[in-house]
C-alpha cells in the first residue's frame, strides 16, 4: 500500500511537469478544476430517495461496454440517478453530454481522500467498474462502506499482472470487488486461481450494445448518396501505418469500389495528409454537399461518433489499429454484416478478432498485396460474401445477453 500512494503521488507530480508539453495531459488535469464543486452540487441537487449508481470508464470503449446496463437499468427504473466518471479525456471529452447519465464527470485521481469524498456526495447504492480499470483506494473505501462494487465485462491475461508472483497488492485489490462478470472462461479460470470465488461467466456487454446499434441505427443520407449502387469499403479507426497498406489497395480498386474513410486522428495536419496521399475524387464528409456527393470516389469522415452506424453502407470493412497499440472495435462492422480485414500485429488479446478468424470471415494483412489477395476472394465472388456477411452478423447473435444477465443479479441484490 506504501508504495501504491508513492506511485499516485508520482502520477500527480509528472502529470504536472508535463503540463506545457502534452495537450492530453493539459485537458486531464484541467477537467478536474472544481471537480468537486460540481459533485457538492450534484449532492445538494439530486432527489436523496432516488438510488444513485455510479459507473466508471477508463476511457471510450468502456463506455460502449457499460453503456447497455446503464440504458437497460434507467429503462426499467426511469427513476434512478447514474454518476458517470471517465479517467481519460479522449472518453469524457466524446460523452460528457450523455443524456443517459444525471452527472458526468472525471474521476477524481485515487487515494482514500479523494475516494472519501467523491462517496460522501454522491452516496452510490451500488459502483460498476467496466472491463478493468481498478483503484485501490476506491474499492478499499467502497468495501468498507459496505457498497457492492461490481466489475462488467471482466478481460484478463494469464501475464496480467494480479497472475504474476509479484503481483500480491493487485490480487488484494481485485479480492476487494464484491463480484465479477467475466467476458471469458479464462477470465473466469484466473480469478478462481487466486481464489476469487465471486465470478461468473457472462460475456461482453459490447454484443448487446452493437446488436442494439443494429437495431436503431440512423440512415445517413449524404452517405447513402455517396455509396449509390456501388459497393464500399468502410475503412475504421484508420492510423498512419495501416494507410501504408491501404493506399496502394485503394489506387488498385477505387475504380470498382467507394471507400468511406473514418480515421482516427481528425486534426486538420492528419486529414490533410490523407488527402494528399489519395490521388482521387475524395472530399470531406463536412464540405460535401448531397447533390455533389456521387461524383466523389472517397469519403473521409471528419468527426467523431458517426462511425458504428455508417458501417451499415458498407459490403467490406478494414479496421485499423492493428499495426499499433491495439485493434479497434471490430464488433461494429460484425453485427452489420461484411467480411472484416485489420493488420498483423496487435490483435490476439482481442477473442472477437480471434473467433472471427477462425470462423473465416475476417482477415489479417501485413501488406498491400496480401490485402489484396485476401480481398479478391469475396470481391470476385459474391455468394461468398453473403455467407461470410451471414456468419458475422449470427456470431453477434449468438453472444448477445450479457446485460440481462447483469440485470438478473442486480435484482437479486435488491
Amino acid at each position: 500500500m506504501f508504495f501504491y500512494r508513492i506511485a499516485v503521488s508520482l502520477i500527480r507530480v509528472l502529470l504536472w511537469m508535463s503540463y506545457p508539453f502534452s495537450a492530453k495531459n493539459r485537458k486531464f488535469l484541467q477537467g478536474r478544476r472544481g471537480l468537486f464543486k460540481q459533485l457538492r452540487e450534484f449532492s445538494e441537487t439530486r432527489n436523496p430517495r432516488q438510488p444513485v449508481y455510479w459507473f466508471h470508464c477508463a476511457s471510450l470503449g468502456e463506455f460502449e461496454q457499460g453503456r447497455p446496463l446503464m440504458e437497460e437499468m434507467k429503462e426499467q427504473n426511469p427513476k434512478i440517478q447514474i454518476v458517470l466518471t471517465f479517467f481519460s479525456p479522449s472518453g469524457y471529452d466524446v460523452r460528457k453530454n450523455y443524456e443517459g447519465a444525471d452527472l458526468v464527470c472525471y474521476l477524481p485521481l485515487d487515494g482514500k481522500r479523494n475516494a472519501e469524498k467523491f462517496l460522501n456526495y454522491v452516496k452510490p447504492k451500488a459502483a460498476f467498474f467496466i472491463r478493468y480499470e481498478f483503484w485501490y483506494g476506491y474499492l478499499s473505501v467502497l468495501k468498507q462502506r459496505h457498497i457492492p462494487s461490481i466489475s462488467v465485462s471482466t478481460l484478463f491475461q494469464s501475464n496480467a499482472v494480479p497472475f504474476r508472483w509479484y503481483g500480491r497488492f493487485y490480487r488484494n485489490m481485485l479480492r476487494k470487488v464484491t463480484y465479477f462478470f467475466a467476458q471469458d472462461q479464462n477470465t473466469v479460470d484466473l480469478l478462481v486461481g487466486i481464489g476469487i470465488q465471486s465470478v461468473s461467466l457472462a460475456g461482453d456487454t459490447r454484443f448487446d450494445r452493437v446488436a442494439d446499434i443494429c437495431r436503431h441505427a440512423p440512415k445517413n443520407e449524404l452517405a447513402a448518396a455517396f455509396k449509390g449502387d456501388s459497393h464500399a469499403m468502410v475503412i475504421g479507426s484508420s492510423w498512419p501505418e495501416d494507410m501504408e497498406l491501404l493506399l496502394p489497395f485503394m489506387k488498385e480498386f477505387v475504380d470498382d469500389i467507394k471507400f468511406i474513410i473514418a480515421p482516427h486522428n481528425i486534426e486538420e495536419e492528419a486529414l490533410q495528409k490523407i488527402e494528399e496521399e489519395l490521388p482521387y475524387k475524395t472530399v470531406r464528409y463536412s464540405k460535401v454537399k448531397t447533390e455533389t456527393i456521387s461524383n466523389y470516389r472517397v469519403l473521409i469522415i471528419d468527426n467523431v461518433g458517426m462511425l458504428t452506424s455508417l458501417y451499415r453502407y458498407g459490403e467490406f470493412a478494414y479496421v485499423g489499429g492493428a499495426f499499433g497499440r491495439s485493434l479497434h472495435n471490430i464488433l461494429e462492422p460484425a453485427t452489420f454484416g461484411m467480411p472484416i480485414f485489420f493488420g498483423n500485429r496487435s490483435y490476439r488479446h482481442v477473442n472477437e478478432a480471434n473467433a472471427l478468424l477462425k470462423k473465416g470471415v475476417a482477415f489479417t494483412a501485413g501488406d498491400f498485396k496480401e490485402l489484396r489477395d485476401k480481398f479478391k476472394r469475396f470481391f470476385n465472388n459474391e455468394e461468398e460474401r453473403l455467407a461470410a456477411a451471414e456468419e458475422c452478423r449470427q456470431y453477434v447473435s449468438e453472444n448477445t445477453g450479457a446485460t440481462q444477465l447483469i440485470m438478473k443479479y442486480i435484482a437479486q441484490q435488491n
